[in-house]
């Protein structure tokens, strides 16, 4: 494996920073934890509150049962230990936002214990892989929100967000540097969406991550961490980090002490700075919450779950690379998100490429046939080529492309049967792209259709060869170099029309 260990040199020498991330997610239901209120986001404030959320006096939580069953299944697509039973904790303090004055949570007893991420540090090297382990999963509610930029003298409290589920997932201090953090909140994302679980919207505030750190001399003992709070962003985690282990490494080289704090991440400064001392857990005088049962999961119930988990990123882009034959890198780029591999699948089904999920327990994948590793493998460059290119020219999103997999399936195969050249299917797409329209209508409207006829291309060569006398002559005493010359004279009399074998072959006994 890569060593990709983040080294500060310091006047003392070199220290090595220890990572762990508590990620919050916001499970994908229609309704909070404890309440039918809904969870949309960009309502306006307090238009989704319930009773419940807003804690009125006598109200009782009731546990929606999707949201457990979200975490479980996001426990079991990490290889986590799931808990057949867990139980809600009461995390007693008082914030503005949060009108219980306690948050419900899970604390001693989580619905998922330990479980592990594989994450690649280099997409087109599988040495650099590393493993992550997982410490637990728990289930909370979320607190509301203040807003301060409102009035100069106060603050408003919105409390739409108040009782919302959260999944805490909580890794084990095993990253060394910002890259490996970077990599596993990436990872982990792409999980999440792939199961449904959590959309994944860090800029909305559905997955953010609270991070530890510590530094420590390479191999010694560890240090004392910080936490900082709330960084929603992959760029912003890995800034924070960088940041942060450089200041303790200045405050201990200093003579300093690093105190056990949070801390705030200032994304314009790209700095962290001190909020609270960290409070410890019995500072929460954490209690078993008295209105709530433990959570019995039945076998019934975990089989369900397990068998509704689609085929997950790593074996997805096993099977792309055993079975399809497609490279470890484009393997890896076409399974990061689960739109680009919905869509890449739908691409394959368009071909006719035949490629399925392995069985559980099946082991290796079946190779698929020749022809289709063949189309697969064009399928794919044509993708994160000429696809990508066009969405990142015109700043869209592979769910918002003008092109569908089925359009996109018929272009491919007007080139692969030589109805197309390559130069004009660029052309065809280029037409596609702006007007939304089916390769094969375009073709036909406008003429496009690449020609084999090899009487009318022994005519156009002929007309080339004799409006070139000195170069046919220069070629027949040597000069191979000029037969490229022809081609193109003879493509672009044609108006990249000519079929570009046949113009090859016909070109051959011409100059013979």
């Amino acid at each position: 494996m890569t060593d990709s260990t983040y080294r500060i040199h310091g006047a003392t020498g070199e220290w090595e920073v220890v990572i762990g991330l508590e990620v919050h997610a916001q499970i994908s239901t229609r309704a909070k934890l404890f309440s039918g209120a809904s969870t949309e986001f960009g309502a306006e404030p307090n238009s989704q509150v319930s009773l419940v959320d807003a804690a009125m006096p006598g109200m009782l939580p009731v546990p929606n049962r999707e949201c457990i069953r979200q975490a479980v299944r996001t426990g079991m697509a990490l290889e986590a230990r799931i808990n057949p039973w867990s139980r809600f904790d009461r995390k007693n303090y008082f914030y503005a936002d949060l009108p219980q004055g306690y948050q419900i949570s899970q604390l001693y007893h989580p619905i998922v214990g330990e479980g592990e991420i594989e994450i690649l540090l280099d997409d087109k090297d599988e040495g650099s892989a590393k493993t992550v382990g997982i410490e637990r999963i728990h289930i909370e509610q979320d607190a509301g929100k203040l807003m301060h930029d409102q009035h100069p003298s106060f603050s408003y409290v919105d409390l739409n967000r108040s009782g919302v589920a959260l999944m805490e997932i909580v890794s084990k201090p095993d990253m060394r540097s910002p890259e490996e953090a970077g990599a596993y909140v990436r990872k982990l994302r792409s999980i999440l969406r792939y199961v449904g679980s959590c959309d994944g919207n860090m800029e909305q505030g559905s997955m953010r991550a609270d991070v530890n750190v510590s530094v420590r001399k390479p191999g010694g003992e560890l240090g004392t961490r910080t936490e900082t709070k709330n960084v929603n962003s992959v760029r912003f985690i890995m800034a924070a980090i960088e940041y942060e282990a450089n200041r303790q490494v200045d405050v201990l080289e200093g003579g300093g002490k690093i105190v056990q704090e949070t801390r705030l991440f200032d994304p314009d400064k790209i700095e962290t700075r001190s909020l609270r001392s960290k409070e410890e857990a019995h500072d929460y005088r954490y209690f078993p919450d008295p209105d709530l049962l433990p959570v019995e999961l039945s076998d019934d119930f975990l089989i369900e779950c397990r068998s509704s988990l689609p085929e997950l990123p790593d074996a997805k882009r096993r099977r792309y690379e055993n079975s399809l034959g497609l490279s470890p890198y484009n393997a890896t780029v076409l399974t990061a998100e689960v739109e680009t591999a919905r869509w890449f699948e739908a691409l394959l089904a368009g071909l006719g490429v035949t490629s399925a999920p392995a069985e559980p327990g099946a082991g290796a994948w079946t190779p698929a046939s020749a022809e289709d590793q063949d189309k697969a493998k064009r399928a794919a460059n044509w993708l994160l080529s000429d696809l990508f290119g066009a969405l990142n020219r015109l700043g869209r999103s592979i769910e918002d492309s003008p092109v569908s997999p089925a359009q996109a399936a018929e272009l491919l195969g007007l080139v692969a049967d030589g109805t197309l050249s390559g130069t004009l299917g660029k052309q065809v797409f280029e037409i596609m792209l702006e007007t939304g329209g089916d390769p094969a209508k375009i073709v036909e409207e406008r003429g496009l259709k690449q020609t084999s006829d090899t009487g009318a291309i022994e005519k156009v060569i002929a007309e080339v060869l004799a409006a070139n006398p000195d170069k046919v002559a220069e070629y027949r005493s040597g000069k191979d170099k000029l037969f490229g010359f022809f081609v193109g004279q003879t493509m672009r009399a044609m108006a990249g029309k000519g079929n570009p074998q046949v113009i090859n072959d016909l070109l051959k006994k011409a100059l013979a």
